[in-house]
């Protein structure tokens, strides 16, 4: 049965403003790709993407021009050699820090809190990267700092996702997240999400630092949607 023509595409459904329909269309195709499917059908595509497969062979043959997509003798489609050149270009020039530093520093100024990346360095936890509070009162640390593995939210968090048992690891693995007052320091809390990369691997903690008497039941949210935004930005979709 046709799609009827009242059904919003998923590319017209979030337009880019300002932008050309026809290239949120071909790009919208390029994107339902997921881990492990390798060639997909015109009637996956349409279902995926719903268009109508006209439209699809249209935008899939400017895609297949440009080595976007590649064709399959039996007559599916899968990603081209275009994708892998253009993230080749992409990983060269990557930088973390710039990856890492407007999502910190967009949470600092929302909560007004400090905010780290941390990851595993031996038996210790290394902070990355640091944007510190505004506010005159907070816990300032430096980026380059080693601190304990054993104690804090981040480490608790970067325990949990290489494999430390407990039920606390078994909580933050379910939740992704952790808060914790006191931990570490008395009168010290702190927010910790876990971060992913493309191959859904985990990379490091985001953490939200704040005198205990500034902890608010908001932060949990704040910082897990922190940690889903910088996984997306190295890759990591949700499935």
């Amino acid at each position: 049965m046709p799609r009827k023509a009242s059904t919003l595409s998923v590319a017209d459904e979030n337009p880019a403003a300002g932008g050309v329909a026809a290239v949120d269309r071909a790009l919208s195709l390029l994107t339902v790709f997921r881990k492990n499917d390798g060639y997909l059908s015109l009637v996956e595509l349409a279902d995926r993407t719903r268009m109508y497969k006209s439209t699809i062979l249209r935008l899939l043959a400017s895609l297949e021009h440009y080595g976007m997509v590649h064709k399959s003798d039996d007559g599916r489609y899968g990603l081209g050699e275009g994708v892998v050149r253009l993230y080749g270009v992409y990983n060269s020039a990557f930088s973390q820090a710039d990856v890492i530093m407007p999502v910190l520093r967009a949470l600092v100024e929302k909560t007004q809190e400090s905010a780290s990346y941390h990851v595993m360095s031996g038996n210790s936890r290394l902070c990355l990267h640091r944007v510190n509070s505004p506010l005159p009162i907070s816990y300032r640390t430096s980026e380059g700092d080693v601190l304990p593995l054993d104690k804090g939210s981040g480490a608790r968090v970067l325990q949990a996702f290489t494999g430390v048992k407990g039920k606390l690891y078994d909580q933050i693995r379910r939740d992704g997240v952790v808060v914790l007052d006191g931990d570490r320091m008395p009168d010290l809390a702190g927010v910790s999400a876990a971060v992913f990369n493309a191959h859904h691997e985990f990379v490091g903690a985001l953490t939200l630092t704040m005198p205990s008497s500034r902890l608010q039941p908001g932060f949990k949210d704040e910082v897990l949607q922190a940690a889903l935004a910088l996984s997306k930005k190295f890759g990591y979709t949700q499935d």
